[in-house]
């Protein structure tokens, strides 16, 4: 009688320890999914001292046309007068957490103006976000034109 009782309540505790690590991924996957969107905000504005506390020392981002580009070159790039960005949005965003890790798939669309031409790119896109010391630091990026 005394197993009965017993092992309802070690059923229970167990599915707690399991909702409990659950909410903590969909707490990390909701910062992340804000952190993307101040990512964007801050490309968009050219606020590179952003853009620069978001990313990792060694940040490495792959661009449509093949461009890589680390943490200082991206930053250059961004900040260069000949490029305007007028739009950034993404969709179908999928974050799936790996402990301090996070990988973000999904689309990308971006209008703007880049030496004097204007441009309109519609990308897919991966980031990886790394969590140090308790802060989220995006440490790669990939884009890339989907094949139609």
């Amino acid at each position: 009688m005394r197993a009965r009782t017993c092992v309802p309540i070690l059923v229970c505790l167990l599915g707690s320890c399991g909702l409990s690590a659950s909410a903590q991924e969909s707490a990390d996957a909701a910062t992340i999914r804000v952190l993307e969107t101040k990512w964007a905000d801050s490309y968009k504005n050219r606020q590179v001292d952003v853009l620069s506390s978001l990313m990792s020392d060694d940040y490495v981002i792959t661009m449509e046309d093949g461009s890589v580009y680390g943490k200082v070159g991206f930053i250059s790039h961004t900040a260069a007068p000949s490029e305007k960005v007028d739009l950034v949005e993404f969709g179908d965003l999928k974050i799936r957490m790996h402990g301090d890790a996070a990988v973000v798939t999904g689309s990308y669309h971006e209008q703007g103006e880049s030496a004097g031409k204007p441009y309109d790119y519609r990308d897919r896109m991966t980031d990886l976000w790394m969590k140090t010391d308790g802060k989220w630091k995006l440490v790669a990026s990939h884009y890339s034109i989907p094949a139609h």
